[in-house]
């Protein structure tokens, strides 16, 4: 199993009434959320872990990891609410107004992470959930406990608005890098951590902090795929963009996908992962993000549809 490790989030969108009124309709949502559902639709087996409400925004969300083939049984479940994130839309370009105090997935404490069974064979983290604490710190102390024993990968989805205390977060992103496994970054991403320079340096620099391959989306232009012995590019799928919501999500969901049809997602196939390997990776994980921007919202692709 590939257990996903982070938040999981109603998103209010903004819709209008029959009536003509404003209103929000709820989607589930949040990136760690949209890896573990693009991953059950790509036909891996795949798993959840995340601080889950048992009020209704809660059960929607269950009930959307259920239909996508992804098991939820390892989440600790609670009474508190559902994060909320109220999305406002100027000229295509979304905002958003979260309301994360006191919720079951922020209120995640290292006392709450379960056992993690043999059968789990790889661990994904990263998102909003990161920058906050307490579950930050507790999903960090999660990859540092297992990242000896798993392939574990890491994409910090960077938000600078969610960031309250920037070297603190910078110190975690740190210490979690530098045991994963795999490392994906946007190219914003990547200028965030390392600085303005090109995207060659600055996956150097990552690799240099311990993992063993790094991979950078570059948008519209492609991805790109790094280690010590190889770099790789492949070009992203031309299609009619509907709004770029969970490509980055559903790009990871494809490399981890790509690595166990292959029967390489153990430590030692990460490490030892050539050219080819990467670039089987890299074209999985746009193939499934050009699915995912061409039509609206998070909806990732099930396999059949590549």
């Amino acid at each position: 199993m590939i257990l996903s490790c982070g938040e999981a989030l109603i998103d209010m969108l903004p819709r209008e009434s029959a009536a003509g009124e404003p209103a929000f309709a709820p989607y589930p949502g949040g990136a760690v959320f949209n890896t573990a559902i693009a991953l059950g639709r790509l036909g891996a087996p795949a798993g959840f872990f995340t601080g889950l409400s048992s009020d209704l925004f809660g059960q929607m969300l269950e009930t959307a990891l259920s239909e996508s083939k992804v098991d939820s049984a390892l989440a600790h479940r609670s009474d508190r609410p559902t994060t909320l994130a109220f999305v406002k839309l100027t000229n295509g370009h979304a905002s958003y107004a979260f309301y994360d105090e006191n919720t079951a997935g922020r209120l995640l404490t290292p006392a709450d992470l379960p056992e993690i069974p043999a059968s789990v064979r790889a661990m994904f983290f990263g998102g909003i959930s990161l920058p906050v604490d307490p579950c930050g710190g507790a999903y960090e102390a999660l990859m540092l406990r297992e990242a000896p024993a798993r392939v574990t990968m890491i994409d910090p989805n960077i938000r600078p608005g969610f960031i309250r205390d920037e070297a603190a977060y910078r110190a975690r992103l740190a210490r979690m890098m530098a045991v994963a496994d795999i490392v994906k970054v946007s190219d914003e991403d990547l200028a965030w951590l390392t600085g303005a320079g090109d995207i060659a340096h600055g996956a150097q620099s990552l690799l240099a902090q311990g993992p063993k391959l790094v991979f950078v989306t570059e948008g519209a232009t492609g991805a790109h795929g790094f280690s010590t012995n190889h770099t790789v590019f492949v070009p992203s799928k031309k299609v009619t963009v509907a709004d770029t919501v969970g490509a980055g999500d559903t790009f990871n969901a494809g490399v981890l996908a790509a690595f166990d049809r292959a029967g390489m997602l153990t430590k030692d196939g990460v490490a030892h992962a050539d050219a080819e390997m990467m670039r089987a990776a890299l074209e999985l994980g746009t193939a499934a993000a050009a699915v995912t921007v061409s039509r609206p919202g998070a909806n990732p692709p099930w396999e059949h549809e590549l």
